[in-house]
C-alpha cells in the first residue's frame, strides 16, 4: 500500500466532503488514507478508500476502542519503524490471492489481485429506515474486470453485512481466485488468551521445505491434520486456537470448512477483554479459511483468517493445477460477459463473563445464536437482514 502523496489525498478528502455528510457516514483520515467512518449505536467501521480496506472496527462503548484488526502501520510506529507496503485489517483479493507469475508480474499484475491497489469509488450512501447502505465500484483494468460492494449497518445490530459483485467483461469463461483476507492483531491478538474458532473438516499445513523467511516453522510442512492439533516438526502436536506464549514462529495452514453446513463460520475471542468478533458466510462461496500465522516475539503479531475459493494464496497457474484438494474446489468460474456474487457478515460484540469457546455460530429468525456449550452460555445478536 502506497502512501498518498498530500494534494491526492486533500482532493480526495474534500470529494468525499462536497456535501454535508449524514449522521451515520463521515469522511476521515486513517493512518494518512483517506476513509469513511459507518456508525451506527453499537458499532463504528473505518474504510479505507485506497483499497477498499475494513480498516478499524470498534464498539462504541467500549473505553479502549480496541480494534479486532491488524494495523502494521501503527505496529510499524510502535517498533520505531516505518511502513509503506502491504494491506491491514481486512482486504479483498480478487481476481488472484498469492504471488503472480513472471509474466504476469510484467504486465502489471500486483499480488493479490487489483482490487486491494486501487481507489474505490464511493458511488452511493444512503440510509432507509434503520439501514444505511453504501456502495462501492472498483474498476480492475487489467483482468477487465468491474467490482461492486456493498456494506450495510442496521441500528441496534452488532453486525456488518456485505454483498459483493464481480462482473466480467470478457467474451470467455475463466477461472477466478477471490479471497477475504481478514486478518487480526496485536494488542486484540495476545499470546495464549485470544482463541479462533470454527467449524474445521479436514486441514493441512503449508509446503515450506524451500522457503525461507523472517521467522522459523513450527509445524511440519505439507501435512494434513485435524483442525485444531497440527503436526510439530519437534514430532508432537499444537492447539492452533491460541497464538503460543512465547511467540516466535511464522506458518501457514489451511482448513476446509464441514460441507455439511450451508453457513460456516469464524471467531476469534478475547477472553479476558470479553470481545468477539466472528463472520459468517456460504461454504459453496468460501470453502476455505486459511490461518496465516505472524507469531513475532517482540509481540507485533498478526493472524490472517482468509476465506475464499483456493486452500493457499499461491500463483493462479498453481491454482488450476491443482483442479481440487480434499475433493473439494480451490478455484471459481466466472462466466463470459456475466457476474458472480458473495455475501458474508461479520460481527464485533462483547462477551459474557467466562465465555472462553465457540462450539456454533447460527442465523435464526434474523438474529445469531453464538454458544459455549461447555460452559453453557450463549451470546444472541440481532441479524436483521441475515445471509
Amino acid at each position: 500500500m502506497r502512501l498518498l502523496p498530500i494534494a491526492v489525498l486533500t482532493i480526495t478528502l474534500a470529494a468525499l466532503a462536497q456535501s454535508p455528510a449524514p449522521e451515520f457516514l463521515e469522511p476521515t483520515v486513517f493512518e494518512q488514507l483517506p476513509a469513511v467512518r459507518l456508525s451506527n449505536d453499537k458499532i463504528q467501521l473505518t474504510i479505507v478508500t485506497l483499497g477498499g480496506f475494513f480498516a478499524n472496527l470498534v464498539l462504541r462503548d467500549d473505553p479502549e476502542q480496541l480494534s479486532p484488526y491488524w494495523n502494521p502501520v501503527r505496529m510499524a510506529r510502535e517498533a520505531g519503524r516505518r511502513r509503506s507496503s502491504g494491506g491491514m485489517g481486512h482486504f479483498l483479493c480478487v481476481d488472484g490471492f498469492g504471488p503472480v507469475s513472471p509474466e504476469e508480474q510484467a504486465a502489471g499484475l500486483p499480488g493479490h489481485g487489483e482490487a486491494h491497489t486501487q481507489f474505490w469509488q464511493l458511488r452511493a450512501s444512503q440510509k432507509s429506515g434503520p439501514t444505511a447502505t453504501l456502495v462501492f465500484a472498483v474498476n480492475l483494468s487489467l483482468v477487465e474486470e468491474n467490482l461492486t460492494r456493498t456494506v450495510r449497518m442496521v441500528d441496534g445490530e452488532s453486525v456488518v453485512y456485505v454483498e459483493t459483485e464481480l462482473e466480467s467483461r470478457l467474451a470467455f469463461d475463466r477461472p477466478i481466485c477471490w479471497a477475504e483476507h481478514a486478518t487480526i492483531g496485536s494488542p486484540f491478538l495476545e499470546p495464549g488468551k485470544t482463541v479462533v474458532d470454527m467449524p474445521a473438516s479436514r486441514a493441512k499445513t503449508r509446503s515450506h521445505e524451500s522457503e525461507r523467511g523472517p521467522l522459523p516453522h513450527r509445524l511440519v510442512s505439507s501435512q494434513d491434520f485435524t483442525w485444531p492439533l497440527a503436526p510439530t516438526l519437534d514430532g508432537g502436536t499444537v492447539d492452533l486456537r491460541a497464538a503460543p506464549l512465547n511467540p516466535n514462529s511464522l506458518d501457514h495452514t489451511t482448513c476446509l470448512m464441514d460441507p455439511a453446513r450451508d453457513l460456516v463460520f469464524f471467531t476469534a475471542l478475547h477472553p479476558e477483554k470479553r470481545l468477539l468478533l466472528g463472520y459468517v458466510f456460504h461454504h459453496q462461496e468460501y470453502p476455505w479459511v486459511q490461518n496465516w500465522e505472524d507469531y513475532a516475539p517482540n509481540l507485533k503479531m498478526a493472524r490472517g483468517l482468509e476465506f475464499g475459493t483456493q486452500p493457499f494464496d499461491v500463483p493462479r497457474r498453481e491454482v488450476i493445477d491443482l483442479r481440487s484438494l480434499f475433493d473439494a474446489p480451490v478455484y471459481r468460474w466466472l462466466p463470459a460477459k456475466s457476474k458472480i456474487g458473495s455475501r458474508f457478515l461479520f460481527f464485533y460484540t462483547h462477551a459474557p463473563e467466562g465465555f472462553r469457546k465457540v462450539d456454533d455460530v447460527r442465523l435464526e429468525g434474523g438474529k445469531l445464536i453464538i454458544e459455549d456449550r461447555s460452559a453453557a452460555k450463549q451470546i444472541t445478536l440481532a441479524a436483521s437482514l441475515g445471509l
